[in-house]
């Protein structure tokens, strides 16, 4: 079970409360609450149910890294919405439907880290959800720091210095490749009340905003490789769950 917050002056963020669970009998009890909500907030709780015991053998195999994201909801490499340019928001016309792709976005996130320690952070753009709209979310490598919400976003200025370091993405979760990317970015993006603004991403949060900016013009990492250059199976990859390391 997970859920999202979103109110009238932040946009969705994971619950900031945790969500208890409790074993009673047969029956696992699952309960949440706030005691000090802001002002206009919004709560979307979400869950799913497991296989019961003696019921795994009739579960389809997740025995790939591709299986297991394809079951927590992410479009796979080959399906046309991930070539296609994503459809910006009229913000803040659209700003409820804006901020229901936020939150299935923060969804989808929730059930893929069922699935995977991310050592590097993480991010999903909304076609790989299925929708062909202009959002993405990014995790931070740093635990601490808050998720990054990014609405109808536009690299502005990038650092000519760059680095090459392998990225995986949730669609073709199976191989790893090597990437060159900018150190640093700067990009402009809307918020839900429609005011524009301009972020600055050094290191590997920048690697992470750039790949889910090229998911949102209809790019996979692959294109971005240097010639000659092919992805390696995952099992051959041995970064998993490493922050990425820069000069």
């Amino acid at each position: 079970m997970w859920g999202t917050e979103t109110s009238t002056t932040a946009e969705a963020v994971p619950l900031h409360d945790p969500i208890t669970r409790t074993q009673r009998a047969d029956e696992t009890l699952f309960a949440w609450g706030t005691a000090d909500p802001p002002m206009g907030a919004r709560y979307r709780l979400e869950w799913r149910f497991r296989a019961r015991p003696g019921e795994t053998d009739a579960a389809p195999s997740l025995r790939t890294s591709s299986d297991r994201m394809k079951a927590a909801g992410i479009v796979q490499a080959g399906d046309a919405i991930l070539a296609a340019v994503a459809e910006p928001f009229d913000l803040p016309e659209q700003a409820e439907a804006a901020s229901e792709v936020i939150d299935a976005l923060f969804a989808a996130l929730q059930r893929v880290r069922e699935h995977h320690v991310f050592g590097k952070g993480m991010g999903l753009a909304a076609p790989q959800i299925g929708i062909g709209r202009a959002a993405a979310i990014v995790i931070p490598p740093d635990p601490d720091a808050d998720p990054v919400v990014l609405l109808n976003p536009r690299i502005t200025d990038a650092c000519a210095e760059t680095d090459e370091q392998y990225e995986g993405c949730l669609s073709f979760f199976d191989v790893r490749g090597m990437v060159p990317r900018p150190l640093t970015l700067e990009v402009e993006h809307t918020t839900l009340d429609g005011q524009r603004k301009i972020t600055a991403f050094p290191y590997g949060l920048a690697r992470l905003v750039a790949h889910e900016i090229d998911h949102l013009a209809g790019r996979l990492y692959t294109s971005r490789m240097r010639e000659g250059v092919t992805p390696i199976p995952v099992e051959e990859y041995r970064g998993i769950g490493q922050p990425w390391r820069h000069p």
